[in-house]
């Protein structure tokens, strides 16, 4: 692909950088890094207060309330947008920006952008950050789709499997910068959960498997819910749980690699799961429920266990299996397969009809 102007548009829901915009953060960081690395020239449009730390690539910030949670919804919810909403300022910063640009690219999850898509001169794709979740956002999806087919892409095929025109969604994966991720051959004693915490993460389920291992559990994330976070202390003896609070990339890494293993215990379909990689970047294996995305991205047996949706006791034998994972298989699989490089080359493969 030849090397092309791109403009970026951020999640809506927090600055980057500050964890409120969950694994979406992550995406957009390393996506800029590495398209801008291999020779595009990238801007970033992201809410006031973000950190960029990418040389070369621009950011433009507007203020705004962040929208309601998409993944809090009913199928049935309405769209409803603030009246000093952050997104309507990012896209319309797109849309004056547009014509210095070949590609926008957006990343939020949201009515608005993928309503506006036919209004804009230059093409805009969409990476679809999350499931199906209601029937206002599907019906956007399926409506910017039909006006530029292959422009809606997902990060993994059991995300796309959630949409009715799952079969039509381009799926591109996900990468993180593998050498910011320091290797370690052993772990310690200590299990790993990384996360917003939130009841659809699943933190209770995972604080009840360590706890019948008699393992510590430490918790990294952003407290999204402040009463389900008091109800799952609430139910636990206080030493079960050791909550870091949310830790940027670099980090975070470094804890992780500490652990013997990291589980993964979604109550809903998860998208893609950044965390899993990342653990299995620094050597960790993950062991996971059956659904969403996670699923996808673990070899069962082989870089970490996928067990039952919702089994305690499946995460429990799991924990007991964890000595028969080779650590460097988990990061050999990391470096082919979710690696900014690998990443970048699905991206362009992507744009490259639309620029």
């Amino acid at each position: 692909m030849r090397p092309a102007r791109i403009l970026l548009v951020s999640t809506p829901v927090g600055a980057l950088g500050t964890g409120a915009g969950g694994g979406v953060e992550l995406t957009v960081l390393n996506t800029a890094a590495t398209l801008q690395a291999r020779g595009h020239r990238v801007t970033v449009v992201a809410p006031a207060g973000s950190r960029l730390d990418v040389e070369g690539v621009a950011l433009i910030e507007r203020s705004g309330a962040p929208p309601p949670s998409a993944q809090h919804q009913d199928r049935a919810t309405p769209i409803v947008m603030p009246a000093d909403g952050a997104l309507a300022g990012m896209c319309d910063a797109a849309f004056a920006a547009q014509d210095d640009v070949d590609l926008i690219v957006n990343y939020a999850y949201d009515w608005l952008p993928l309503y506006l898509t036919p209004f804009f001169r230059t093409p805009m794709l969409h990476l679809v950050g999350m499931g199906s979740l209601t029937d206002a956002i599907d019906g956007a999806i399926a409506a910017a789709l039909a006006h530029r087919p292959g422009g809606i892409a997902v990060h993994t095929r059991a995300q796309a499997a959630t949409f009715p025109f799952g079969d039509r969604l381009a799926v591109v994966g996900n990468g993180v910068d593998v050498g910011r991720y320091r290797f370690r051959p052993q772990g310690g004693p200590s299990l790993g959960w990384v996360a917003r915490i939130a009841p659809e993460k699943g933190l209770e389920d995972a604080v009840a498997a360590a706890s019948r291992v008699e393992l510590p559990l430490d918790v990294w994330g952003i407290v999204e819910d402040e009463a389900y976070w008091a109800d799952v202390r609430r139910r636990f003896p206080a030493e079960a749980i050791r909550y870091h609070g949310f830790l940027p990339t670099d980090d975070l890494q470094a804890a992780l690699g500490e652990c013997r293993a990291m589980l993964v215990t979604p109550q809903w379909d998860e998208a893609f799961g950044n965390v899993v990689v990342e653990a299995m970047a620094t050597g960790v294996p993950v062991i996971t429920y059956d659904r969403g995305g996670p699923a996808e991205l673990v070899r069962d047996g082989e870089t970490g266990f996928v067990v039952e949706a919702g089994s305690v006791t499946g995460l429990v034998e799991a924990i007991s299996r964890v000595g028969e994972i080779d650590r460097a298989a988990c990061r050999r699989v990391v470096e082919a397969e979710h690696s900014l490089d690998a990443l970048a080359g699905r991206l362009e493969a992507w744009f490259e009809p639309f620029c």
